[in-house]
């Protein structure tokens, strides 16, 4: 059984130059071979070569007729199968056929080469390229069977005459605000994106995903997480990467430096005169208590080892917790107290 060319374009018998043109754009688009990975390949040019036999057929009024008269068998052999009422009879179960000649028997059917095809409907939209020799020239849209390769005004190829490629939309950046406990501990988060696809009969249509995103911990901000072709479906173009880079929202007690860990602490006078034991909460949940029983003076900073933000690069390993001291005085003291205080501390400073 031959094919049908009507179906291949996804078009009505009706169709007309119009919504031939628009019906082998669309699928020219989506069976370019280049638009496909290369498991692909070999399915992509079958495909482009059907599209564009199809259109070669229907857009050229002579063909389309005798191949609505007689398929695609009539069309390319030059003689016509049909049954004859005066000489078919059934013997046995048998029916006997003669061929009749094609009705234009000056015809034969040469096809266009599928790299003409696509010259002409995409390569005046892209290089103005009028009238130029085609052979090596790289900046031809089209296919090329001698070459092998496909091309469009959004490719790029070497001077010397390699393999063009198609242009790569640019990225399309999001940033992703991370608390510091997600960045610490590591998270999952769900993103839903909504984007432009082509369907499989190049109609335009809106989809949603919902990606994961997976957050290292130790990852800085800044870190880029990278979904290749992700991004809106354009003609002739590859969808651009989406990216999201890593944020950090601002903690209610630390602050990052690095791979450091800083919080601030007051403690009153009496206290960093007498020692006091801080207790803080870390960002992973678990009570760290820190004692301090020598004198601490004001700006004092205190480091507590591999209790800072892991080190991504270096699984188990964190940096440092760096506390510094801020000592609060009174605004004011009594007669008595400053005694009391000359007193006791008076002998210290001797």
């Amino acid at each position: 059984m031959g094919f049908d060319y009507y179906n291949i374009l996804k078009v009505n018998r009706n169709a007309n130059e119009d919504d031939l043109k628009k019906a082998y754009k669309r699928l020219a688009m989506i069976w370019h071979p280049d638009k496909n990975p290369s498991h692909k390949r070999t399915e992509a040019e079958a495909k482009f070569k059907q599209i564009s036999e199809a259109y070669d057929v229907l857009s050229d009024p002579q063909k389309r007729q005798i191949y609505d008269l007689y398929g695609e068998e009539g069309l390319k052999s030059g003689t016509v199968p049909t049954s004859s009422t005066s000489t078919s009879a059934s013997r046995a179960g048998q029916h006997y056929y003669h061929q009749r000649q094609h009705p234009n028997p000056s015809f034969r059917f040469n096809p266009r080469d599928a790299e003409d095809i696509y010259e002409e409907l995409f390569g005046s939209e892209s290089n103005n390229n009028s009238g130029g020799q085609r052979g090596n020239n790289h900046n031809i849209r089209g296919y090329s069977h001698r070459e092998g390769l496909f091309r469009n005004g959004n490719c790029s190829s070497t001077a010397s005459g390699g393999a063009a490629e198609f242009k790569k939309a640019p990225a399309v950046e999001n940033l992703l605000p991370c608390s510091l406990e997600e960045i610490y501990k590591g998270a999952k988060k769900k993103m839903r994106i909504s984007r432009n696809v082509y369907d499989s009969v190049g109609k335009t249509r809106t989809v949603e995903e919902i990606l994961t995103v997976e957050i290292k911990p130790g990852w800085k901000k800044g870190t880029k997480i990278t979904f290749p072709e992700k991004g809106n479906q354009e003609p002739g173009i590859i969808a651009a990467d989406l990216i999201f880079i890593v944020d950090e929202k601002p903690h209610a007690l630390y602050r990052r430096d690095g791979n450091d860990l800083v919080v601030g602490q007051e403690i009153t006078l009496l206290e960093a005169l007498t020692g006091k034991t801080l207790d803080l909460t870390t960002l992973d949940g678990r009570n760290l208590m820190i004692p301090l029983t020598d004198i601490v003076k004001p700006g004092t900073e205190i480091v507590v080892p591999n209790e800072g933000m892991p080190i991504s690069k270096e699984p188990g390993k964190k940096g440092n917790l760096r506390i510094k001291i801020d000592v609060k005085y009174p605004s004011r003291l009594t007669s008595e107290q400053k005694s009391e205080l000359k007193r006791v501390l008076g002998g210290v400073f001797s």
